[in-house]
């Protein structure tokens, strides 16, 4: 845990959230800024800047804490939909610098969130990515 991380002393309980689940390795909270009725946050209590910090049992544990957030949510929401988005960078909209994932209630009409117009995969791009990842694994 880090003493100047919000999110750490949320997961630790010192700063009071509405809990929706907590266990050993995570607490599960209402976001403040919800983007839909029943936005929530999964939080690690152990500190993780962003996904390339967690480590492998945490990361192997955030999937299934997912989906049983997802299948509680959709009965108890009714919603239609989610989403679930994990920013790593402010580049791609990661404000407080602690590993976390945000489960989106989508409801039927409700805005169009996470979407994007498709672009082009060029064969020289694909050849050049394909190449430079791999060659970092």
């Amino acid at each position: 845990m880090r003493d100047d991380c919000i999110f750490c002393k949320i997961a630790a309980g010192q700063i009071p959230s509405a809990t929706l689940y907590e266990d050993g390795n995570f607490r599960v909270i209402l976001d403040l800024g919800p983007a839909a009725r029943g936005h929530a946050l999964i939080l690690p209590k152990a500190h993780y800047a962003d996904l390339s910090e967690i480590d492998d049992d945490t990361a192997g544990k955030v999937l299934p804490l997912a989906k049983k957030m997802v299948s509680a949510m959709t009965k108890a929401l009714g919603c239609a939909g989610m989403n679930l988005v994990q920013n790593n960078g402010e580049a791609a909209g990661q404000t407080v610098r602690h590993f976390h994932m945000h489960i989106i209630p989508r409801y039927a009409n409700g805005p169009k969130m996470v979407s994007w117009e498709p672009g082009e995969l060029t064969e020289t791009d694909k050849a050049s990515i394909v190449e430079a990842v791999r060659a970092e694994l």
